[in-house]
């Protein structure tokens, strides 16, 4: 009978897989395109702009993450982007201008910006790659940036495939 393959990687108790999907925020992503509030979804007319924003039913984005866009190539002051805000932050999570792509960015920065990391202190870690949730790439940038000082290793993927990202000399 053959030896049996031991995955010596995956067994061993002091290598540590960080996941980034274990922080993913809960709560919809909206994304808000003021276009349709543009004249001929070019030109804001502060006037009519003013109005949709009076009239437009805030409370639909309560406990909800919205980044606000403009997917036209119109010049928008930036007051309009502070109005709108203004009227969302009673009920929404958080407010960004961009993309849901930006939007997902700032939600991790901020977790892992706030994120105590002493746990890892000279440990090996496993930055886990595959994701089943829109975890933005700027995400593992930061998160590299935060482990590195205080990591022994640090690599990427899973720990029967990962791949070597940083070792301390």
């Amino acid at each position: 009978m053959a030896d049996e393959i031991i995955n010596r990687v995956a067994n061993n108790q002091n290598l540590i897989t960080f996941d980034l999907e274990d922080y993913y925020p809960e709560g919809e992503r909206i994304l808000f395109d003021i276009k349709d509030w543009l004249f001929e979804g070019l030109i804001l007319r502060e006037k009519d702009f003013r109005k949709h924003a009076a009239d437009h039913n805030w409370a639909q984005y309560q406990d909800k993450y919205v980044a606000l866009t403009c997917s036209t190539d119109a010049i928008i002051p930036g007051w309009a982007y502070l109005l709108l805000t203004s009227s969302l932050i009673p009920h929404t999570k958080k407010v960004v201008v961009g993309s849901l792509e930006t939007l997902e960015t700032i939600l991790y920065n901020e977790i892992i910006n706030n994120l105590d990391v002493s746990e890892y202190h000279d440990k090996l870690l496993i930055i886990k790659g595959c994701a089943n949730k829109p975890v933005p790439e700027g995400a593992y940038i930061s998160l590299i940036q935060k482990l590195q000082p205080v990591a022994k290793s640090i690599m990427y993927g899973e720990a029967c495939s990962s791949v070597p990202l940083y070792k301390r000399k």
